[in-house]
């Protein structure tokens, strides 16, 4: 990170943007700074082009004067219920407050607002590093103002609030979910007493909407490391309370000598890798993130001490799958496409794992690429990622053995699969053939010739595949 002197920020400001935001503030009198995001991400030297501005007066005053000044170019949004407003222009978008001061109820994060001093309203700031601003007023330009030392908490990788963590997290719980977020997303160490105070205000976070908490976990799960963030989920307790049946996979049970592994740092893992062997950014990026961290959250319900097997988890995907919906609703998460591609996933995780372990077969691949479709390179990612094993020879058969499976998935797909594996006699042709209606015999007979295809006993053309369907019409006596 780099330290900026007053005259080198100035610098860093001399954007005509900056220029005119000073004019008309010394023009309407008024103090003016950037503060928050835009000013840590100056240290950072992260690219931005959201702006904040507090304005110790009317901010909506100042961003109106700004926008006669850059004229039709520009685009103007006034909220004059919470007192901001938004200059959109080119690229940036400049959001506009007046200084305030904010008190809580027990009940509720929405605060009582009045309006206050710089001071005041750094006071109010979530964190250290966001509490910031510098000065666009001409007279002082380009002046850090940083009463808690943001700067070295920056330096230092630290995530700490400004005033007394329980109160700050006390009167809008969000900022514990923001607190874990901006460790994860920066790489950042919580300050002791502000994860103490995690800890301790974990039971607010239930005054919090779920598509609050939906917002910053995605935007956790898409750090370049997620998994700091999840650890510090867990760890604080606030894993328990928005996702309780991840956190549930934290335990390792011993019987007669025998122990599991600990399926939640396992599933930390796995989404880890899957992170290194995916191509991003990929159409499913967040989701196959989000089918990594779920693949085993049925093992909790499924977990069995058998004498002679150890610990079992027999159909832990089935009922994972049939968890994944509840836990999208919970989360507010989107209950289309997105969910039914992490069910699939989730459901279909352990197939190629079955098909690895033994003789791959073509029977096999063939009736796995039917059921992942389009989806099928995603879910060898996740299942690849899935082998943890420390046992180096098992894990090299297993990868050597998806090889294998990639192999004949690939030759699959450039044969036109679909064609390939779809018989070339459907439903309508055997109810008209038979004179049948919808029933349990079409079905039948549609599973028996898909079966046929799927398992290469014919090819899928029209003649053989007539054959066995009236061999098999005629067992069933339907001629």
């Amino acid at each position: 990170m780099r330290l900026y002197s007053d005259a080198a920020l100035a610098k860093i400001l001399d954007k005509e943007i900056f220029h005119q935001i000073s004019d008309v503030a010394d023009h309407l009198g008024v103090e003016c700074y950037v503060v928050g995001g835009y000013v840590r991400d100056i240290f950072l030297e992260r690219p931005s082009d959201d702006i904040d501005v507090v304005v110790v007066g009317s901010g909506i005053q100042v961003a109106s004067e700004l926008k006669k000044m850059l004229g039709k170019r520009a685009h103007l949004s006034v909220f004059r219920n919470f007192g901001t407003a938004q200059v959109k222009f080119h690229d940036m978008e400049i959001e506009f407050v007046g200084a305030r001061k904010e008190s809580y109820s027990h009940d509720s994060r929405k605060p009582i607002v009045e309006n206050g001093t710089l001071e005041d309203d750094q006071n109010r700031r979530d964190f250290t590093i966001n509490a910031m601003a510098i000065c666009l007023n001409k007279s002082r330009f380009g002046e850090l103002v940083d009463p808690f030392n943001g700067i070295a908490d920056l330096q230092d990788g630290i995530i700490a609030t400004p005033l007394d963590p329980e109160i700050t997290f006390s009167d809008d719980p969000l900022r514990m979910m923001r607190c874990i977020r901006f460790a994860t997303q920066l790489n950042f160490q919580i300050e002791g007493e502000t994860f103490r105070a995690l800890e301790n205000m974990a039971d607010r976070i239930k005054i919090v909407s779920g598509e609050r908490i939906e917002v910053e976990l995605n935007k956790i799960m898409m750090a370049p490391h997620p998994s700091i963030g999840f650890e510090y989920l867990q760890r604080s307790g606030l894993l328990q309370r928005v996702l309780p049946e991840l956190a549930a996979l934290d335990i390792v049970e011993k019987r007669d000598g025998r122990a599991h592994k600990n399926n939640f740092y396992h599933t930390l893992e796995v989404l880890e890798n899957v992170i290194a062997n995916s191509q991003q950014p990929t159409t499913n990026g967040l989701w196959l993130r989000w089918a990594a961290l779920l693949h085993d959250i049925g093992k909790t319900k499924t977990k069995r001490w058998e004498p002679k097997a150890g610990w079992t988890f027999h159909n832990h995907n089935f009922i994972g799958a049939k968890m994944v919906p509840d836990i999208f609703r919970r989360l507010k998460l989107p209950m289309g496409a997105e969910m039914r591609y992490v069910q699939k996933l989730v459901d279909l995780h352990m197939r190629p794992i079955a098909i690895a372990d033994e003789e791959v077969t073509d029977s096999a691949v063939r009736r796995l690429l039917n059921d992942a479709g389009e989806d099928i390179d995603d879910l060898m990612t996740l299942c690849e990622a899935d082998i943890t094993s420390k046992n180096e020879v098992r894990k090299q058969l297993f990868l050597e053995n998806f090889r294998m499976v990639r192999e004949k998935l690939a030759d699959l797909k450039e044969k036109d699969y679909k064609r390939l594996l779809q018989p070339v006699i459907d439903g309508n042709e055997i109810m008209e053939l038979f004179h049948l209606q919808p029933s349990r015999e079409v079905g039948v007979l549609k599973q028996y010739l898909k079966d046929a295809v799927l398992d290469n006993k014919v090819e899928n053309e029209r003649e053989p595949l007539m054959r066995l369907l009236m061999e098999k019409a005629k067992s069933m006596g339907l001629i």
